[in-house]
């Protein structure tokens, strides 16, 4: 019998949808394609790992024996919560991580989804808020992005603010940060289904 293919997301309030009712695009996606889903999203949760519900905590409780794809949320409750960046380790160890900084947990997380799952990693960006420190964390996971070759999914950079209207942005978005259902559906939805499908092939 031919096992669906099975996609872990792991994130916070944009993962999980909390401007949507609890639907984020991983549930459309995967719905609409009939993959497997694994959502762990918790609301206001951070990359850096100081406190329990942090990412990196919530990783290692993940009880999945497989998957075929990693996700991954690039938080902005880090930005917001002035979490420090951090520098890029040299190696790949993943005891050698400071996982108190975001670079040290994106790379924690990396390291710990090949290890477990052994499968294509991809995290992805929020797109364009004003924010110094969450663009700082963008261009951070480039770096890391390439270190670890590592699939980058980023609506920052490549789903612009301002090619669409004002009105399609208020219909898109409730805040600068959160997507609304149509926002899933209409906006992030469809460049995120793209990236995936590519990286499922």
């Amino acid at each position: 019998m031919k096992m669906n293919k099975k996609i872990i997301f792991l994130g916070s309030s944009v993962t999980y949808g909390s401007a949507a009712g609890g639907v984020s695009f991983a549930d459309i996606i995967c719905e609409k394609n009939g993959y497997e889903m694994v959502k762990e999203a918790v609301s206001g949760t951070t990359l850096t790992d100081d406190e329990e519900k942090s990412y990196v905590s919530r990783l290692k409780t993940i009880d999945a024996d497989r998957a075929d794809l990693f996700v991954c949320q690039l938080s902005t409750n880090d930005a917001a919560l002035k979490k420090p960046l951090g520098s890029i380790s040299e190696g790949k160890d993943i005891a050698s991580f400071d996982v108190n900084t975001i670079a040290g947990a994106i790379e924690y997380i990396i390291a710990y989804a090949i290890e477990k799952w052994n499968c294509p990693v991809a995290f992805y960006t929020g797109t364009k808020f004003d924010s110094e420190l969450y663009a700082q964390m963008v261009l951070l996971l480039k770096k890391i992005a390439e270190k670890w070759d590592i699939n980058l999914i980023d609506l920052w950079d490549d789903l612009p603010v301002d090619s669409i209207s004002s009105e399609d942005y208020a219909k898109y978005m409730s805040d600068p940060v959160h997507p609304t259902l149509t926002g899933y559906k209409e906006w992030w939805g469809p460049y995120i289904e793209s990236s995936i499908k590519e990286m499922m092939k």
